[in-house]
Parts: structure tokens; sequence; C-alpha cells
């Protein structure tokens, strides 16, 4: 009798994924996207009431607090020159005219070199000397960096 050997090949597993159906799928995803980009509406129509109201105007020229790069204070008030002064007397004085005129706008305007901490510092004195409400004053149209 003759006795045949069979012969067992094992294969080895691949451990490697095949991505070509991935790739297959991502181009076809990207061409999707690529056509119907254009065609999205970003925008929304919103209806808005209406109103006959007017702007509102401030018939009172403001008070402008000026603090410079070095820290010195300028104070300009209603129709006045602008002046020089000290720390102290710049709360001394604010506080006599927001007593008397506690409608009239208060800002205090610095140049960008000036120090964060030293306008920071103005706004509390004027909030120590009874300003209700103070705004910062920039200039419109400037490069945001």
């Amino acid at each position: 009798m003759a006795v045949a050997f069979i012969r067992r090949r094992k294969h080895k597993l691949k451990s490697e994924i095949n991505v070509v159906p991935y790739i297959d799928v991502m181009l076809v995803l990207l061409i999707i996207f690529m056509v119907t980009a254009p065609l999205m509406n970003l925008s929304v129509d919103v209806d808005l009431p209406e109103s006959t109201a007017r702007s509102v105007e401030n018939k009172k020229d403001p008070v402008i607090v000026t603090v410079d790069a070095e820290g010195r204070y300028t104070l300009t008030l209603q129709g006045a020159r602008p002046e020089r002064i000290d720390a102290e007397t710049l709360q001394t004085k604010l506080a006599a005219f927001i007593s008397q005129n506690r409608e009239v706008p208060v800002f205090v305007a610095a140049p960008g070199s000036a120090d964060y901490q030293r306008v920071m510092d103005t706004m509390v004195m004027l909030q120590q000397a009874g300003v209700p409400r103070v705004g910062l004053m920039s200039q419109p149209g400037g490069n945001a960096r």
C-alpha cells in the first residue's frame, strides 16, 4: 500500500489592515462635501420689530480722565480745558463735581502704552469718589492685534 504524504502548509496570519476600502469611502465623502458646501445657506432671515425710538443722545459733555504712559493724570471737565492733576486732587475734585451732576458720563482714556494696572487703579479711585458708572474710551477704526 502506498502511503500518500499530505503536506499541510501553514498560512501565517496577516497583521496588516487593508485600508483601500477606507480610502475609497474617504474620497467619496470628500467629493460629496466639496459639492454640497457652496450650496449651504449660512444666513438666517430674521424679522426684527420696528420702533420709532430715537438713539440715546447725551446732552451733557462727558468728564474725561486721561492717564498717560508715565501714570500722570489729566482731568477735562465739561467745557473746560484739560488740566494736569495729581491723584488726591483728582479724587476730591471729581467727588465734588459728581455730587452736583449725577448724570454726567465719566470716561477714562489712556494710550495703548499705558500700564493696565494704572488704568484699573484709576477706575477704582473714580468709584471711591462716588462716580456711578465709568466708561473706557478708545479710538475708532484701530487695527486689532
